[in-house]
C-alpha cells in the first residue's frame, strides 16, 4: 500500500510540473479538460478504443533497478490517468511482459484494460506454451488481442488462435509486421485470411502502407494498430529547432509529438497508434494527441508538405 501511495504522490508532482511545461496557458489555449477524447471502433465488433495506446518495445525491458521500475510505474499511471487502456507487448521485447505485469499490480486503473501481446516462436506447442507464459507474466486471465509477430510461422499459429478465440481464451486475432520487406506477403495473407487486427509501421515520412495495406484493411474490416509512429525518434531529429506551425492549433495540436501522432491516427483506416516511452512528460504529450480534433484530408496534405519542406 505504501508503494502505491508513493507512486501516486510522485506521479502527481511530476504530472503537475509537466502539464505546466507543455501547455501554454494563453489566449485560445485548449486545456485537456476542454477537449473530447477520441476513440475509434474495432470494425468486427464496434467496440471503441482510444486512438492512442502504449507500446513497450525497448522501453519496458528493464531489470530490477528500483528507480527505473518507479519511473515506468509513473509512466503507466499517467497513461491510465489520461484514459489509456490499449497496451501492446511481445515475448520478443525481453522482460517487457513481466515488468508490465508487475507494474499493473502497483498502479491504479479505473479503465478497462485492453491487453495485447504476440506469439513469436515456431511450432504449435511452442506457441501455446509461450502464450500461456505471456498470460502469467502480464497477469491477465485472457488477452484481448493475440497477434502473430512478424508473420512468424503464421499458418500454424493462426489455427491455434482461431481455436482459442472460439473457446473465449482471446477476444481478437491479429498479425504484425514492422518490416517493409514483409508488406507483399502480408497483403496476400490479409486478402485470403480473416484477421481482426493488423499491426504495421506508419508515420508521416514512411507512408508506404497507404498504397495497398491500409485500403485493404478498410475493405476487409480489419482494425489497424500503428507501431513506430515517430520513426524510432527520427522525426524529432528532423524538426529539431523548428517551430510548430500556428495552424496546428486548428486540430488541437500543441507539440511536434502530437503533430506526428494526429497525422497517423487521422488516417481513416488507422484505429490506434502505440508509441512507447520511458518518460512521464512524453506520455502526457502522447495522450494529448488523443484529444480534441483530428486533421482532415486537406490538412493532412498540408502537414506532409510542411514536413517535406523542412
Amino acid at each position: 500500500m505504501d508503494d502505491i501511495k508513493n507512486i501516486q504522490r510522485r506521479h502527481f508532482i511530476q504530472q503537475a510540473a509537466v502539464i505546466s511545461a507543455i501547455l501554454p496557458f494563453g489566449p485560445g489555449t485548449l486545456l485537456a479538460a476542454d477537449r473530447k477524447r477520441i476513440t475509434k471502433a474495432i470494425p468486427v465488433s464496434g467496440e471503441k478504443i482510444p486512438v492512442i495506446g502504449m507500446g513497450s518495445a525497448r522501453t519496458f525491458d528493464v531489470g530490477e533497478d528500483p528507480a527505473r521500475r518507479a519511473q515506468l510505474a509513473d509512466v503507466l499511471q499517467a497513461f491510465f490517468d489520461h484514459g489509456g487502456n490499449v497496451i501492446d507487448s511481445s515475448p520478443m521485447y525481453g522482460r517487457a511482459e513481466q515488468v508490465i505485469g508487475e507494474l499493473l499490480r502497483k498502479t491504479r486503473n479505473t479503465n478497462s484494460l485492453f491487453a495485447a501481446t504476440k506469439v513469436w516462436t515456431d511450432g504449435k506447442q511452442q506457441g501455446i506454451e509461450q502464450m500461456h507464459r505471456s498470460m502469467q507474466r502480464m497477469g491477465v486471465e485472457k488477452f484481448d488481442l493475440m497477434q502473430i509477430h512478424n508473420l512468424r510461422d503464421w499458418k500454424v499459429h493462426l489455427e491455434t488462435l482461431r481455436d482459442w478465440k472460439s473457446k473465449g481464451n482471446i477476444r481478437y486475432i491479429g498479425i504484425t509486421t514492422s518490416h517493409g520487406r514483409f508488406h507483399e506477403e502480408l497483403e496476400t495473407i490479409l486478402s485470403n485470411e480473416q484477421f481482426d487486427f493488423v499491426q504495421l509501421s506508419y508515420n508521416i515520412n514512411d507512408r508506404a502502407v497507404e498504397q495497398r495495406l491500409l485500403p485493404l484493411a478498410k475493405e476487409r474490416k480489419i482494425a489497424v494498430l500503428v507501431n513506430r509512429p515517430f520513426q524510432k525518434g527520427e522525426l524529432f531529429k528532423a524538426v529539431s529547432g523548428e517551430t510548430l506551425p500556428d495552424w496546428a492549433m486548428e486540430f488541437d495540436c500543441q507539440s511536434w509529438g502530437q503533430f506526428f501522432l494526429k497525422f497517423v491516427v487521422s488516417h481513416p483506416s488507422v484505429t490506434c497508434a502505440i508509441p512507447a516511452t520511458t518518460k512521464v512528460k512524453h506520455m502526457l504529450d502522447n495522450m494529448g494527441a488523443g484529444l480534441g480534433q483530428l486533421p482532415d484530408a486537406k490538412m493532412r496534405k498540408k502537414m506532409i508538405s510542411h514536413i517535406e519542406k523542412i
